[in-house]
């Protein structure tokens, strides 16, 4: 993981720990205090940012190795909900412990701002896909981008409504589109995971 650079003296120290959560269970809430960032460990967790007509949103869902609120060592409050869509585990970075530990080694500094550097890339990539009007255009591309190193496998690690809030779309909009794809042999799908014809996948 991310953090596994930290000093043993803090890694191991009794101000790092690990937070087991149910399904359905929050990390943190908007507007809450800002006291510590997160990185998921396993399981998946939704951020959603609520509207201001009481709606929620969902900007990210977060999987194991990501970082949660990592904003919040730059801010007082959390900008958004932390849900967990599964039961997952987190380890809590406490925010004066982890920024006294990034002042002081300019090598750990530099691999976390360049985690948030991809995590930035990652966020336009999302961006741009929901300017795709198209739902088989918008998914299409969205598989492109999941695509492991082969550039044809995809790993469906949650549900398709993940998938659904990660693009954009609702979850039968989704269910149609993959059936569309799969009807013209742009992607074969599998029990967890999907296979693009690079060949059809134009």
């Amino acid at each position: 993981m991310l953090f596994d650079a930290l000093p043993d003296r803090v890694r191991r120290g009794p101000s790092i720990r690990e937070r087991e959560l149910g399904k359905n269970e929050r990390l943190f809430r908007q507007g809450d205090a800002s006291s510590a960032i997160f990185e998921v460990m396993s399981g998946r967790l939704r951020l959603l940012r609520r509207t201001i007509d009481g709606h929620l949103v969902t900007l990210h869902t977060a999987r194991a190795g990501d970082l949660l609120g990592e904003a919040a060592l730059f801010s007082d409050v959390y900008h958004c909900d932390a849900l967990a869509a599964t039961p997952s585990r987190v380890r809590v970075y406490p925010k004066p412990v982890l920024l006294s530990a990034l002042r002081a080694d300019p090598l750990l500094y530099e691999a976390f701002a360049a985690r948030l550097a991809r995590q930035l890339q990652a966020v336009r990539a999302r961006l741009e896909l929901r300017n795709i009007r198209s739902a088989r255009e918008r998914l299409l591309q969205y598989l492109r981008l999941s695509a492991g190193r082969d550039g044809r496998s995809i790993t469906l690690d949650g549900q398709l409504q993940d998938v659904a809030a990660d693009v954009g779309l609702t979850r039968e909009a989704v269910y149609r589109a993959l059936a569309t794809l799969q009807a013209e042999g742009v992607i074969v799908r599998k029990q967890a995971s999907l296979i693009l014809n690079t060949d059809r996948a134009v």
